[in-house]
């Protein structure tokens, strides 16, 4: 039944996304009053008699533009989180509408040449630095939308867009359904030797869901990685391997019609013939180029020397990690050759010998309802601000609402924690924005609201759920992004919180916030055992710290890989050269990496963040954002050096907010840094906080 823009929930801007009654039959008729407001608003703007004004021009745009992003952002949220068959399709029938709208507004070259003109209007010296950078920002997009195209390329460059769109959000699909459609059922208990307690419970109750006897293993990573971390099946960890990385590739599994179900190949190399040709369109030699024209980074060459640099420094370190691990394998564990699928088993047993603890002995100490306000203690003592629960509607029972406070009471921002795995779920863990900060036309402001959403295992057993230690990294992390969006004080919708900040610098804020997990005073009070109470004792942090830099020049390789990966593959790769992607896949990792990969992975057919997450040429910015943001957590270890006393430093806390945190997208992020660190970024606290600043040890 078709709903009326009254009914309809997703036209409600008065507050919350009403969740709990959002149906896919809301979807178009709510987009259908959007667009048309949203377009009607662009002719408006765009017309020969409106005056070249940020009143007549900006502000109306964005004003209508503003509900659209929300609501789309809402639908997407929901594709994401809540996966149905129902709304798959009128997400898939809506989003070529979405993508038409957004292209079409970037290419209206009326409205760039209205944009240019407010730039070179005598009021353009009164506007704020804000404002300033937003129309900087908007000309720059104009030109990469091909505002400046000729007006008969211009469909084709709009058809690019929406192909483009489409082609992501298949890709994802893919994944997700790959992902979901295995399962490996264990049938007796001797198949399971070595695996958690939690872990087999979680097997055994995803069975009894299903009325099947034994237990359930999926591809989702909770259930996923600890059978390779821990099983003692051999067999097992091969079989679920293999699954893991041949998913959404030719090596899948074969239905009907003799072609792999859910295979990305096909539209991995649509992808890169459309982003190529798109470069050209706009007079870029490849799509790196525009990948990087709104970023930190200059050009690929200058990421590729940075990577070149990162490899050069990791590599000892790398080749020791791996010399020891083979030899530890063959000599303890009988592992003669060591196969893919056994490298994080004996990494786990190498550990466990050498630093005398197993992640799964950790996890027992970090149950969900002492993680939460430990995480939320070190945000209230280093920025100033008060967590506590609030009300919402929300997607799943499981997802819970809070709200962010100055000491005063009032109120700074909201978000939504939504952090167990779950089928219809996609994979990883991500922030999004639900809304952003910004000043109303009553002069009130909309204050932040954000999606906080990871896959770590639910409770089970009537225990709580336990995390283990890298999976408190990523809350933290999460956080760290949720933070940028939420303690923004720019009240311009388009530079407040992430909004505007190069895409290279955005992991900045996130990667900061991990480092407080290796700090003894926040872990010690946001520990404590699952079933004795007991705070996670002194000594076994110590070993915790001890291990921190295992194997981390395997793990600073294997990211490099992917990077490197990315950069080629957008600079001067042609799959019609008859080399594939997964050819070159295998030839960057033999260049840089030190371990072999398996000759039948399809790694890059799961490589969301480039081929449907917005990283495209991009993923280089975990590494060069981590740069920043050790050197920024060294400021904090300055002050605590200085002081004698915890890094949680109040003082230090208060300038990052002001400097990082607050001003969001309005002024480029190198100046951000600069007005916090004082100077300009050194990798020194990098390479020191991966025990990489010295040559490796000799034993």
């Amino acid at each position: 039944m078709a709903t009326t823009p009254s009914d309809n929930p997703l036209l409600d801007f008065s507050g919350l996304p009403r969740f709990g009654e959002i149906r896919p039959e809301h979807v178009t008729p709510a987009l259908d009053v959007l667009l048309a407001n949203a377009k009607a608003a662009v002719d408006r703007a765009a017309q020969p008699m409106t005056p070249a004004q940020w009143s007549d021009v900006v502000d109306p745009v964005e004003h209508a533009t503003e509900p659209l992003a929300r609501a789309w952002g809402i639908v997407g949220h929901l594709n994401a989180v809540a996966d149905t068959p129902e709304l798959r399709t009128v997400y898939g029938e809506n989003l070529p509408r979405v993508t038409e709208f957004w292209a079409s507004v970037g290419q209206n070259l009326a409205l760039y040449e209205k944009y240019k003109a407010i730039t070179t209007h005598d009021s353009f010296e009164l506007l704020s630095g804000e404002r300033k950078k937003i129309l900087d920002n908007a000309l720059r997009d104009f030109r990469l939308s091909g505002a400046e195209l000729p007006e008969d390329q211009k469909p084709r460059f709009a058809e690019l867009q929406e192909r483009q769109a489409a082609l992501s959000k298949a890709f994802s699909d893919h994944v997700l359904d790959a992902t979901n459609g295995y399962a490996y059922y264990a049938a007796n208990e001797a198949e399971l030797a070595g695996l958690p307690e939690d872990v087999i419970a979680a097997a055994r109750e995803a069975a009894e869901r299903e009325n099947k006897e034994g237990w359930k293993f999926t591809l989702h990573f909770p259930s996923y990685f600890p059978v390779l971390q821990y099983s003692e099946n051999r067999a097992m960890r091969e079989t679920m391997y293999r699954a893991y990385v041949t998913r959404a590739s030719e090596l899948g599994p074969v239905y009907g019609g003799g072609k792999a179900e859910w295979d990305n190949t096909e539209i991995i190399a649509d992808q890169l013939k459309l982003r190529a040709e798109e470069a050209k369109m706009l007079g870029y030699d490849n799509f790196a180029e525009v990948s990087l024209t709104p970023k930190m980074a200059e050009s690929p060459q200058q990421v590729m020397s940075f990577l070149e640099d990162l490899a050069t420094r990791a590599r000892p370190h790398a080749e020791q990690d791996w010399d020891e691990l083979r030899e530890f394998a063959a000599k303890e564990l009988g592992l003669a050759q060591l196969e893919p699928w056994d490298m994080a088993f004996a990494s786990e047993r190498l550990r466990q010998q050498r630093y005398a603890f197993s992640e799964n002995e950790v996890k027992q100490y970090f149950p969900e309802d002492f993680v939460l306000p430990g995480l939320f203690k070190v945000t209230e003592t280093l920025f100033g601000v008060r967590i506590r629960k609030d009300s919402a509607p929300v997607w799943n029972s499981d997802v819970r609402f809070f709200r962010v406070e100055n000491t005063d009471g009032t109120l700074v921002a909201q978000f939504y924690l939504d952090l167990y795995a779950r089928e219809g779920k996609r994979g990883g863990a991500w922030m999004d924005d639900a809304r952003s900060r910004h000043k109303l036309d009553d002069n009130r402001v909309q204050t932040p609201v954000a999606y906080l959403t990871c896959n770590f295992s639910a409770p089970v057993g009537g225990k709580p759920a336990c995390f283990t230690h890298d999976e408190v990294i990523t809350l933290f992390h999460e956080f760290g992004h949720g933070l940028h969006h939420m303690l923004t004080r720019v009240d311009e919708l388009a530079v407040s919180g992430i909004n505007g900040v190069e895409w290279d610098a955005v992991e900045l804020p996130s990667q900061f916030m991990e480092n407080f997990c290796w700090e003894w005073d926040v872990l010690r009070d946001m520990s404590s055992h699952v079933d004795t109470a007991k705070p996670l004792p002194r000594e076994l942090f110590d070993k915790m710290l001890a291990a921190k830099n295992f194997q981390s020049g395997l793990g600073t390789l294997r990211q490099i890989v992917f990077s490197m990966f990315d950069m080629a593959l957008h600079v001067d790769f042609e799959a019609s050269a008859g080399k594939s992607v997964n050819d070159l896949a295998r030839e960057i990792n033999e260049r840089y990496h030190v371990i072999p990969q398996a000759p039948f992975s399809r790694w890059p057919d799961t490589f969301s963040h480039i081929f449907a997450g917005g990283y495209a040429a991009g993923y280089y910015s975990y590494k060069w954002a981590e740069v920043l943001s050790a050197d920024a957590y060294a400021a904090f270890e300055e002050a605590a050096q200085a002081a004698q006393s915890s890094v949680l430093d109040a003082d230090t806390g208060t300038r990052y907010r002001k400097e990082i945190l607050e001003v969001g997208g309005s002024r480029p992020a190198m100046e951000s840094f600069k007005a916090f660190r004082g100077r300009e970024p050194s990798i020194d606290a990098l390479l020191r906080h991966n025990g990489m600043e010295q040559p490796p040890a000799q034993h």
